[in-house]
């Protein structure tokens, strides 16, 4: 009996333990899993000017190892499925060697020309941690990987890279050739058309947001107009993967793609006299200035130009690049002080490209809906009734050292005002860019996973799983001083401008926030905020908007590797002839796609005044923000859990044997305790 009772309690348990390994393997293997580097870039607030093209060019190269890495991790499905320590052997300890080397050879080139850096070298280490998606089903899972075949082609030539992105997308093929379009439903994962978002967990639906939207009284001596100038909204579809402010003369250092307004010479190698002797999109020729920020795609199962390309479809951004329906630029001025000029070629980027494993610190997204903009969103994508649009705003950074034009971290230069709109540690503040981007894109089908009407994503690293939260907008001005002098002048003067119209305009000035948004035509849910038109603006673009209810996640990582060419700079964007999308499933109606939010969704953004007077996250954008100490553990414990006997029977034959043999003994005992009594 004891034998036997042992031989039970012993294969059990060895059962229990290979059961969580594997469920391990099942959770990295489903990518529903992501890669958490530390971030470096945000170490480096001093780089000597001799040493930043090289610090630049190794910053983007740790982007394109994590890059590199998490598309491993997507096509090694089989092998941690069968080995649970395949991907700290074969992916997360080789990426922690290259990272170290690729740091070294920073600290290296600071200490040439300057004080090297100390404390970098914990930053080397990444970990796995799980995406949170593990719940979610495939996402938009019938459209597969369009792109798989032309992905895998092309992966195999980056240099040893193993790309193709979005191969396990839904359906667990090695080849990336499948269409997926009845697995993607089924199987786990991170969703998306490329397999790594959006989900449906990314949408809420935007009548269940309270009004959050603050702003700070106006003062005596407030700067109270407005500037405003038309630029277009990329309808010739100027796109690349580049990003000039943070990885300069590194091709596809923002690892998507940007719509690009304004500026019409805005590359990777674009030079400070390229951009001032560039055309530009706006109506006056004397804002060459350069807008831009992380296109939006359907997740419908088509293929872009960039489907086959790092940037694109290889890195996980797939489907049907969104053409904004309107986007509005103006320039505010400080509810405190009037405003001085913005220095030539100021680079600001807003928000954070990789808020999700950063964390919040940097983040600054802010997603509405035409008649609900007094509801911003940070870390869910809206879901908008009939009749309303989209809507993207940025608020940039309004207070200026009165030096820099850039930073080594492309922060510090450059701060938010507080929460009463004082530019602290002797900041001067600039006119303020408050972008808003207008979309005509219709609530996705989320009971369906997309399938009836398709999600939506912003581009995203790939390893950033298309959260809403890594939304980011980029800015140099390019503005000629006169310009810029009529600007200043307008906003200081109180008055209402328009850049299209010379220095004209009149009247009192209003702030974008001032005016309400259009009211879709009946919109269901009745009150929508639009009693209060000053809380219904354009947008307050998250400055004062209270932190996402989520809990920030820790960590971070920072630019990278030598990108490989994508063989285009500024590429356009095909006709509508190269772009197919695949048929709906028979017997669906293709009109009836209102979506459904899930009911545990919550709204979220907190609805705290307390939280609002603090200004939220925009109000510590001023100064680099330390990392965090890297886990030791390469491996987080996995959220899900699975297993039981029907999972695991085949291997309990042991214990079934010492359950005999328990059996056996019990019955023997009884016949002997028979016979002596």
């Amino acid at each position: 009996m004891l034998g036997g009772g042992g031989l039970v309690a012993a294969n059990v348990y060895a059962t229990a333990s290979e059961s969580g390994q594997s469920q391990a393997g099942q959770v990295l293997a489903s990518g529903a899993a992501t890669i958490d580097c530390p971030d470096v870039g945000g170490q480096l607030t001093a780089v000597p000017d001799e040493a930043k093209a090289e610090v630049d060019k190794e910053l983007a190269l740790l982007d394109k190892q994590i890059a590199e890495a998490y598309q491993r991790l997507q096509q090694s499905t089989q092998a941690i499925q069968q080995d649970g320590a395949f991907a700290e052997n074969s992916i997360m300890n080789p990426l922690k060697e290259k990272r170290a080397a690729t740091i070294e050879r920073i600290a290296i080139a600071v200490d040439r020309v300057g004080d090297r850096p100390q404390g970098l070298e914990p930053f080397a280490a990444c970990i796995l941690r799980a995406s949170g998606n593990q719940g979610e089903q495939g996402g938009d899972g019938q459209n597969g990987d369009q792109g798989g075949e032309d992905q895998q082609q092309d992966g195999q030539a980056q240099d040893g890279q193993n790309q193709g992105e979005g191969q396990d997308d839904g359906q667990n093929q090695d080849n990336g050739q499948g269409q997926g379009d009845e697995q993607g439903d089924q199987q786990g994962g991170n969703g998306g058309q490329a397999g790594n978002g959006p989900v449906a967990a990314d949408f809420v639906d935007i009548k269940s947001v309270q009004p959050n939207v603050q702003s700070p009284r106006k003062q005596g001596n407030a700067s109270r107009g407005t500037f405003s100038t038309a630029c277009g909204v990329n309808e010739n579809g100027l796109f690349n993967s580049d990003n000039v402010i943070v990885a300069p003369g590194v091709t596809n250092g923002a690892h998507h793609f940007h719509d690009y307004v304004g500026n019409q010479d805005n590359n990777a190698f674009a030079s400070d006299q390229d951009l001032a002797n560039g055309d530009t999109s706006c109506e006056n020729k004397g804002d060459k200035s350069s807008y831009f920020w992380p296109v939006i795609r359907l997740q419908n199962g088509a293929q872009e130009q960039d489907a086959g390309s790092p940037g694109g479809g290889i890195e996980g951004n797939a489907g049907e690049i969104v053409t904004p329906k309107q986007v509005t630029m103006t320039f505010v001025g400080n509810p405190q002080s009037k405003v001085t000029e913005m220095p030539k070629l100021l680079r600001i980027i807003t928000g954070d490209a990789k808020a999700f494993v950063n964390g919040t610190a940097n983040a600054n997204a802010s997603w509405s809906c035409t008649g609900f903009e007094d509801r911003q969103l940070k870390d869910k994508y809206p879901l908008c009734p009939q009749g309303s649009d989209v809507v993207r705003t940025f608020k940039f950074q309004s207070c200026w050292d009165g030096n820099n034009i850039d930073s080594a971290n492309h922060r510090t230069h450059v701060a938010f005002a507080d929460a009463n709109g004082v530019c602290g540690n002797g900041f001067k503040a600039i006119p303020q860019l408050v972008q808003r981007i207008v979309y005509d894109i219709d609530a996705p089908s989320l009971n369906d996973g997309g399938r009836t009407t398709p999600l939506f994503a912003v581009d995203s690293f790939p390893e950033q799983l298309h959260k809403p939260v890594t939304d980011h907008g980029d800015f140099i001005n390019v503005f000629d001083e006169d310009l810029m002098g009529e600007m200043v002048d307008c906003i200081n003067g109180g008055r209402k401008c328009d850049a299209a119209d010379g220095a004209g305009g009149g009247g009192g000035g209003e702030e974008p926030g001032n005016s309400p948004s259009p009211t879709p035509e009946n919109p269901p849910g009745g009150n929508n905020g639009d009693d209060d038109p000053a809380d219904n603006g354009n947008g307050n673009g998250g400055e004062n908007t209270p932190s996402p209810t989520a809990t920030a996640p820790s960590g971070g990582n920072n630019q990278d590797e030598e990108p490989a060419d994508n063989g285009a700079e500024n590429t356009k964007k095909p006709s509508t002839d190269s772009t197919q999308a695949p048929n709906p499933a028979d017997g669906e109606d293709k009109g009836n796609g209102e979506a459904v939010p899930k009911a545990e969704s919550s709204p979220s953004a907190v609805q705290s005044d307390e939280a609002a007077a603090t200004g939220g996250d925009d109000n510590d954008l001023g100064g680099a923000v330390p990392g965090p100490e890297p886990s030791g553990a390469s491996v987080l414990e996995p959220q899900a859990t699975s297993g039981g006997l029907a999972d695991t029977g085949t291997q309990l034959w042991p214990a079934a044997a010492g359950a005999l043999l328990l059996l056996a003994g019990f019955v023997l005992l009884r016949r002997i305790n028979s016979r002596q009594t």
